[in-house]
């Protein structure tokens, strides 16, 4: 049983990074306390000692929990009666796998931005700490979290495509088609250094997205790629668009495209799936409909009023009230706590709960790495393993 078995109330939660100006720290810190199922006690949240105290305080941290590096939170949270129970790593790829290894080692929960790590070989390092701890190590794929998402893939398993024939998937944005990394954007700066994203841009920013979606969805993964990847912007050295032919061990086909210099797209993400019965649709960027296509028939825009239980049990409100993006990442979170409290009690873990996990971050980093091997040889169709 969980060294926190009894414990009642919020889930004690700290954060490594997400401090001031931070987009994503912001975004997991909503997500967290949105159903109330966490409390941000405790916070390494910046690599600079001064910026990490006036982060600290501006959120209201007791100045004995706000630390200057997460080694000094993780050893003392640790030893605290009401120490944190898990921590949220929300800095740029290369400083997850440092911290995730501190916290997995004392037995606290980790919360972890995608991907996984920078590398294949700290993610596989990760999978073993992790698979040696009593706690818990979650990935925040949060796309995984909405809805009707959640009704697809419950469809897909029900059979209602049939044999999976075709998965196209696309993550197109137009953030970085000039130079603005050279221009002051830290959001771009480090995700255009590979020192700090590790071997993929676009790739590993989105392209993990859409990479784990289509899985989650459809049940499977590819098992090789063959992919092609550009620098468009001078200059730029990590690939800003990238295109991967997929394939898959019982014969189906896919194609993902991710691209960080297409004008016109802001955050459009999509997913299409194919089998031998029907098809199914989805967009980000209406996210309250999944089109379903029984094969002969014409489509049918099915919404959270007329989904099943996969997609209503994370519903907040009433059908016709938008929830997008923030409740969808709430829903990960909702999920972790979920099974943390599972944990904690040594309780077993409904089956409902999808929470992703060191599966899914090996998974994306292995096929960023593929992907970038085979665009080295020119496309040559690359194993995933």
């Amino acid at each position: 049983m969980s060294r926190f078995a009894g414990r009642t109330g919020p889930i004690r939660l700290g954060m490594v990074g997400g401090g001031k100006d931070a987009f994503i720290g912001a975004v997991h810190r909503i997500a967290s306390r949105m159903d109330g199922e966490f409390e941000l006690v405790a916070g390494a949240l910046s690599s600079t000692p001064e910026r990490a105290q006036e982060s600290g305080a501006a959120l209201g941290l007791s100045p004995d929990r706000i630390y200057d590096d997460f080694e000094a939170m993780a050893r003392r949270e640790a030893r605290l009666k009401d120490g944190i129970e898990a921590v949220a790593i929300v800095t740029p790829n290369h400083l997850h796998f440092a911290p995730a290894r501190a916290f997995l080692r004392r037995g606290i929960h980790v919360i972890c931005d995608k991907p996984m790590t920078a590398t294949g070989a700290e993610a596989k390092k990760l999978a073993g700490e992790a698979e040696k701890s009593d706690a818990l190590f979650v990935l925040t794929h949060n796309y995984s979290g909405y809805p009707m998402l959640r009704e697809a893939r419950a469809m897909v398993a029900e059979g209602f495509i049939g044999r999976l024939r075709g998965v196209q998937v696309e993550y197109v944005q137009d953030w970085l088609a000039t130079a603005v990394e050279t221009e002051g954007s830290k959001q771009a700066e480090w995700r255009t250094d590979p020192a700090r994203s590790g071997a993929g841009g676009a790739l590993g920013d989105i392209g993990t997205h859409a990479f784990h979606l289509a899985g989650f969805v459809a049940g499977e993964t590819p098992e090789a790629v063959s992919a092609d990847i550009t620098s468009f912007v001078p200059g730029r050295t990590l690939d800003d668009d990238a295109r991967a032919m997929l394939r898959y061990a019982s014969g189906a086909k896919g194609a993902l495209w991710c691209s960080q210099v297409a004008p016109g797209n802001e955050n459009r993400l999509t997913l299409r799936l194919y089998g031998d019965k029907g098809g199914l649709e989805w967009s980000h960027e209406a996210p309250e409909h999944l089109i379903a296509t029984p094969l002969g028939e014409a489509p049918r825009i099915l919404t959270r009023a007329t989904a099943g239980p996969a997609a209503t049990r994370l519903q907040r409100v009433p059908p016709g009230h938008p929830e997008g993006y923030l409740e969808a990442f709430g829903n990960i979170y909702v999920e972790a706590a979920r099974a943390i409290r599972a944990r904690r009690e040594g309780a077993a873990l409904s089956s409902e709960v999808l929470v992703p996990g060191v599966a899914d971050g090996l998974a994306g980093v292995r096929f960023v790495e593929a992907c970038v091997a085979s665009a080295g040889r020119d496309g040559k169709w690359t194993r995933l393993t």
